[in-house]
This record gives C-alpha cells, structure tokens and sequence, in this order.
C-alpha cells in the first residue's frame, strides 16, 4: 500500500490480505474502540491482532452495553487476562476504529447487508486526529475492574425485553404497546416492572434515564 495513500477495503477478508500485516505488525502501542463485538469475525483473526509482543501497550475501549451480553463480558474479561488496558465509555461509541502505533487507524464502517467497508488510514495528520479522539474518550473512560465496583452492571435483556424497553421510551400507552408486542397487558405490566427493578428505577421516567445512560436505548 502506499504509505500516504487512505484506502477502503471491502470484507475481512481483503482488509486481511492487504492490511492484516500492519496490524500484526504493531510494536509500541495497539489501540481499539468498540461499540460491539460485530467486527472481525473472520475465524481466527481477532485472536491474532495483536498477538503477544511481549513490550505492547494495547488498549481497549468498549461501550458499556457489552456488559449486559454474556460474549461481550467474557470478551473483556479475556482481554484484561491477556493483559490488556481495559476501559468502559458510557458515552457511546461508533464503528470500531483500530490505531497502531500512532501512524496507522482502520476505520470500520457501519454493518449492512453487503461486505462491511474498512478505511486504512496512513496519512499522518488525519491518524493524528483519529488518535486524539480516542485518546479523549480514553480518559473519560473507567477502568473495567473500577467500574465494575463502582457502578450497577448493566442489565442481561433478552429481544423481549429490549423491545418492552423500547416501547417504555416511545410513550406509547400499557395496552398499544402490549398489542403491538403481541403480549397481554398484564404480561407487559409485568415485564415493565422487572425492567425497572433491573434498572434499578423507581420510576418509568428514572428507567428511561438509567437506560440512556447505560446505552441500552438509542
């Protein structure tokens, strides 16, 4: 690849070939934000990047709703064994964005139902300022084993309950958002309230906020 040239790369599978050696290749520091665990799926290749090289500051910073996924915790958890700085934003992230050593960032774009596009970027004033993003929400960030103490995990919800969770925000009435869950009115009342107890709520309106918050809800 040219060094000063910013290239899109269709599917895993092409950023593997073209690219895989620039982020196997990372010496001083590997960086990564994620919103979810929706990229690099290709067998095998997020195990590889980065592989151990021994003096390698890697850092990972994750949305907090991975917290609330059973694969999403273990992955963190994986992470930090593996010796990784581990930190959580409730602030929402986007796509994933992957830095290498300061001089390279791979800009995941939004999944969809062709190949997902992957932007290697090498010009150094615009890595610079990809670095500088991150490097801003990396110290707003909490460490995991900080957060964790200090916080109220997210809560574990099931398709359903995102859905109940969703309705809760639209402010649509108990019986129209039963009926368009296709649930009885009791079944949705019931799951309303083990949403707030979860949530920690006492309150529809403190469920909705504390959902927001922990990025449960757009």
């Amino acid at each position: 690849m040219d060094p000063d040239r910013n290239v899109t790369l269709r599917g895993e599978r092409e950023l593997t070939e073209r690219a895989g050696h620039l982020l196997l290749g990372a010496r001083h520091e590997f960086a990564c934000a994620a919103g979810d665990l929706l990229t690099w799926s290709l067998p095998g290749m997020r195990a590889r990047i980065p592989s151990d090289h021994g003096s390698l500051t890697v850092r990972k910073l994750f949305d907090v709703r991975l917290l609330a996924d059973e694969e999403g915790r273990r992955h963190l958890d994986e992470a930090a064994r593996r010796g990784a700085l581990v930190r959580i934003s409730t602030t929402g992230l986007p796509y994933e964005t992957i830095i290498v050593d300061g001089r390279l960032a791979v800009l995941a774009g939004p999944p969809g139902p062709g190949e997902r596009s992957y932007t290697v970027v090498r010009s150094p004033g615009v890595v610079a300022n990809v670095n500088a993003l991150f490097l801003a929400a990396w110290n707003a960030a909490a460490d995991l084993a900080e957060f964790r103490s200090t916080s109220n995990p997210p809560p574990v919800l099931d398709e359903e309950g995102r859905r109940v969770l969703a309705m809760l925000g639209s402010g649509r009435k108990d019986e129209a958002a039963a009926r368009e869950l296709g649930l009885s009115l009791r079944t949705y009342r019931r799951r309303v309230a083990a949403l707030m107890k979860a949530l920690d709520a006492d309150s529809r309106f403190e469920a909705g906020l504390r959902a927001r918050e922990l990025g449960l809800t757009g």
